[in-house]
């Protein structure tokens, strides 16, 4: 494994896909408990804002660079990444390696219905995979509803756990109950589901391959215009970071502060 690059205060694995799923696999392989979580632009700068969320992001097991915007601010550090490793092909992946293993899986997330047209389709594009359950994401956190939830997931004991939840609650919602699962593989999967059951169409290849998936998706979709506002700010902070500044952007007034050495660690 290629080490860590850590930006704006998130430790990168930087590993390619190949790597990625070779971790998770053996991990699989020697029934090590592995939660994997996907961040971001958006995410890290969520996390800026959310000490919780982040600690919770740095306590995961392995953290893929999903977003072509980690990629190229990672240019600006030490050690920088290699690849994207998108979140969606990542879950892909795995399940073209264990179709054909005893391995079973659980998807957790989405609106009513979603995964579990998710899990029908997944099945007949991967045949031979196993997915044994699937429930909506739209209980609430501590009710009955959940606990109910967390029993069947147990019950049905699943190698591997997909939760689309959706950030922050997802990444949240796995660190707080990662103990009571029995899954040993854990992935936090975002709006995966959504693609997977063919609600949402994904970005055609050109766009995915010349990392202008973010571009595709604004103009099919505008209303995530301010979404995609965070872009510009994240690369503006990560380049501030990278020199020793730290960049707020509060309203329409930007302040800029030296980082001292502490809190740069």
């Amino acid at each position: 494994m290629a080490g860590i690059c850590k930006i704006m205060g998130i430790p990168f694995n930087n590993v390619s896909m190949t790597e990625a799923l070779g971790i998770t696999l053996i991990a699989l392989q020697e029934r090590r408990k592995t939660v994997i979580y996907t961040p971001n632009p958006e995410i890290v700068m969520a996390a800026q804002k959310d000490k919780e969320y982040m600690e919770v992001l740095k306590s995961a097991d392995l953290l893929l660079p999903d977003g072509i915007g980690i990629v190229k601010a990672s240019k600006l550090y030490h050690n920088p990444i290699k690849e994207r490793v998108a979140g969606y092909d990542f879950v892909q992946a795995v399940f073209s390696k264990v179709r054909t293993s005893v391995n079973t899986v659980y998807l957790l997330g989405g609106k009513e219905g979603v995964a579990e047209k998710a899990k029908e389709k997944m099945q007949r594009q991967h045949r031979g995979l196993s997915i044994t359950g699937a429930h909506h994401g739209y209980f609430k956190d501590g009710s009955e509803e959940e606990a109910q939830v967390i029993d069947e997931i147990n019950s049905l004991n699943p190698e591997i756990l997909l939760v689309g939840l959706g950030f922050p609650r997802q990444e949240k919602w796995i660190a707080r109950h990662r103990d009571k699962l029995n899954s040993i593989i854990i992935i936090a999967v975002g709006g995966s589901f959504d693609v997977m059951s063919g609600e949402t169409k994904r970005a055609p290849e050109f766009y995915r391959k010349h990392g202008l998936e973010w571009f595709y998706r604004l103009i099919t979709q505008p209303s995530r215009f301010k979404r995609m506002l965070v872009l510009p700010v994240f690369m503006i902070r990560a380049l501030g970071e990278r020199f020793g500044a730290s960049i707020e952007f509060k309203g329409d007034k930007v302040t800029i502060e030296k980082i001292n050495k502490k809190r740069r660690k």
